[in-house]
């Protein structure tokens, strides 16, 4: 069965809900109503990673994300920090987080590795090429799916080579991240050649600008949850372990139509 990762933003600047859950008390109500509205995993992240972003400080973003993660966790959700620090990392599983989920794969901080190593933790390896500031420039393929398989097998392999255990990873292919839209199509259209990595799968399309095309000129982020929804019952069917969005309830009804059609054929 795919999860569903609800977002947590405790940012003031990401692109589609910044600084709305900003403070603690707003940002534990508004996880609280994600899992109500059927979220599995609640991912928690103090820094944002849109184009352009300006890099946070390890403190200030453990300032912003680690009384939220420890509230969640005392009350029972399973909370994913999103984070491309060790020590943010660090700080998160000391509170109770049971996911790290890191953007970068270990790439931006040569000390995640043995962070991810230490704490235990499941480890979301994503593909990543570059900081927000350059990842635009930096999407260029000959051949999208295989590049960007080629590129996360090899993080694998130095995560198992650095003693992590296999088990406890997870692969995103990084929609977004270095890809333009073109790139991103043809990794959905592709998911199969990245579960034959062997290892659960993450797909975080939600709100994303490839979305955008498929709306009308100028239509807010918020206008992409319909299209999101639709690639989460895609994704499900194509076997994914979770999809990471914004709006929960909308992807969590797509799945409940995906799961019943599949009924349907099975009966």
């Amino acid at each position: 069965m795919t999860l569903i990762m609800g977002v947590l933003n405790v940012t003031p600047d990401s692109f589609s809900d910044g600084g709305l859950w900003l403070e603690p008390d707003a940002a534990i109500a508004h996880a609280v109503d994600l899992v109500d509205e059927g979220a599995d995993i609640i991912d928690v992240g103090g820094e944002s990673t849109r184009p352009g972003a300006r890099s946070v400080d390890p403190v200030e973003e453990q300032q912003r994300v680690v009384p939220v993660i420890r509230a969640l966790a005392a009350r029972g959700i399973t909370v994913s920090v999103d984070t491309m620090h060790a020590s943010t990392a660090r700080a998160a599983a000391d509170v109770g987080a049971a996911i790290i989920n890191d953007v970068s794969g270990g790439l931006a901080d040569e000390a995640m590795p043995q962070a991810v190593l230490d704490t235990g933790l499941q480890y979301v390896v994503m593909h990543w090429r570059g900081q927000s500031d350059t990842m635009d420039a930096l999407a260029t393929y000959t051949d999208t799916v295989a590049e960007v398989r080629s590129e996360l097998s090899a993080r694998l392999t130095d995560l198992l080579d650095r003693g992590v255990d296999p088990s406890k990873l997870i692969v995103d292919p990084g929609l977004g991240f270095s890809k333009n839209a073109h790139h991103n199509w043809q990794v959905l259209g592709n998911l199969p050649a990245f579960e034959t990595l062997g290892y659960p799968v993450l797909i975080g399309a939600s709100r994303k600008r490839f979305l955008s095309a498929l709306l009308p000129e100028g239509s807010p982020a918020v206008d992409r949850d319909a299209p999101t929804a639709v690639i989460s019952a895609l994704a499900a069917q194509a076997g994914v372990w979770a999809v990471r969005v914004h709006d929960v309830a909308s992807t969590r009804l797509a799945l409940d139509v995906a799961r019943a059609w599949q009924a349907g054929r099975d009966d």
